[in-house]
């Protein structure tokens, strides 16, 4: 069994141990106490270093925690030293996920389902199906100030079976291990925290996801949130200068430049869809009709779409009198029929007809049709089709 030092004293980095066990010829150690912290609870494990041995991982095992090193370690006396930047800022984060849990509670009712802390930022599930932006500004003011208020954070080892006022409800029996924030929140927990919330640093919340019918709140404490909020400042600063306004004002200016933007993009589209349309009527005048009175138009592309451009040529073209428009694209392989109301033609049903026969989907319109194929040479046979029923002489007429 493994005496566990950060039960205790989650601010001890250093510690001396001897080593009980060891597997993996030597790069997984165990010892008989450790303030080494292994992966549980959402928390990651502590990293670190036995006797200048790296620590790359640290796994509970039960009544055990065995420490993975980066190469052999001999047993004997050893000293391991904890990576105190890394732990301590875990101790931010975790502690701060107690406060938010506990606000969530206190402001909206919604208990914590999950919590995971991440290498950038952490994450609570909270049992909600969703927080207002006002909710979302109360609980970070709320977090806050608790942190500024500084209260104690104590440690304390109680009976399950008589253990009270625990914000969440433990199934564990025997002895609990309770983190208590003065006067506001009891929770059964086997991570390292802080003394005191004023050590939590400031709490930033960053962002809301819905995850399964909750909300996953993504927050930051400490060093990160300030380190987060002058990227922030920065990445705002610079838009600013870009746009040559004060930092307040640029959500405005964005948002105004941005439907701006969409609504040229929609003009330039349907722009764009009118001279296709002028374009296929043009190449209607300039083709001749065949023996029958039919104007065929066959188009090959190697790769492509049916997008809307090339929908408005070929209905630009069938605007005329008597007239047939085929599209046929290699990759995908697709294909597009349109023809005029009085061309005595159903696009839809020729088009529908040509794909079936080798296993493809497709329909429409009596006026226009597309459909598709699963390769190339089913692809042929489609050509093959309908050179034999629309195209005709047509279907050298290719551009």
């Amino acid at each position: 069994m493994t005496e566990r030092l950060y039960y205790h004293d989650a601010y001890l980095a250093e510690f001396r141990a001897a080593v009980v066990d060891a597997a993996d010829q030597g790069r997984r150690i165990y010892l008989d106490r450790s303030a080494f912290y292994p992966a549980s609870g959402g928390q990651p494990s502590d990293l670190g270093s036995i006797d200048g041995v790296p620590v790359v991982e640290v796994i509970d095992e039960g009544d055990r925690i065995a420490h993975v090193l980066a190469s052999p370690l001999e047993a004997g006396e050893v000293t391991g030293r904890i990576d105190w930047a890394r732990r301590h800022d875990h101790m931010q984060q975790h502690s701060g996920q107690h406060l938010l849990s506990a606000a969530l509670v206190e402001l909206c009712g919604a208990p914590t389902l999950g919590f995971h802390l991440g290498a950038e930022s952490s994450t609570i599930d909270a049992g909600t199906s969703g927080l207002d932006a006002g909710q979302i500004a109360a609980l970070e003011g709320r977090v806050n100030q608790l942190v500024f208020e500084n209260r104690p954070v104590t440690v304390s080892f109680e009976d399950a079976a008589a253990v009270a006022g625990l914000r969440k409800p433990s199934d564990r029996e025997g002895q609990l291990r309770v983190i208590s924030i003065c006067d506001y929140d009891r929770s059964a927990c086997g991570g390292t925290h802080v003394r005191a919330t004023g050590e939590i640093g400031p709490v930033l919340i960053r962002k809301l996801d819905k995850i399964r019918g909750n909300v996953r709140i993504e927050f930051l404490c400490g060093m990160r949130a300030v380190r987060r909020a002058r990227a922030d400042y920065d990445a705002l600063a610079q838009i600013s200068r870009a746009l040559a306004a004060q930092l307040d004002e640029t959500p405005r200016l964005v948002t105004a430049g941005i439907e701006r933007l969409s609504q040229t993009e929609k003009a330039l589209k349907n722009l764009a869809t009118e001279l296709a349309h002028i374009r296929g009527r043009d190449l209607w005048a300039a083709t001749q009709p065949d023996t029958d009175g039919l104007r065929r138009h066959f188009r090959r592309l190697a790769s492509g779409s049916l997008d809307e451009e090339l929908r408005a040529t070929a209905q630009g073209f069938t605007a005329g009198d008597r007239a047939a428009f085929v599209v046929v694209i290699d990759s995908p392989p697709s294909l597009m029929v349109a023809v005029s109301k009085d061309a005595g033609l159903h696009a839809g049903n020729i088009v529908k007809e040509a794909v079936a026969a080798h296993g493809g989907r497709g329909g429409g319109s009596p006026t226009v049709a597309q459909g598709s194929v699963a390769d190339a040479a089913a692809l042929e046979k489609v050509v093959e089709k309908l050179a034999g029923t629309l195209l005709a002489a047509g279907v050298s007429n290719k551009s």
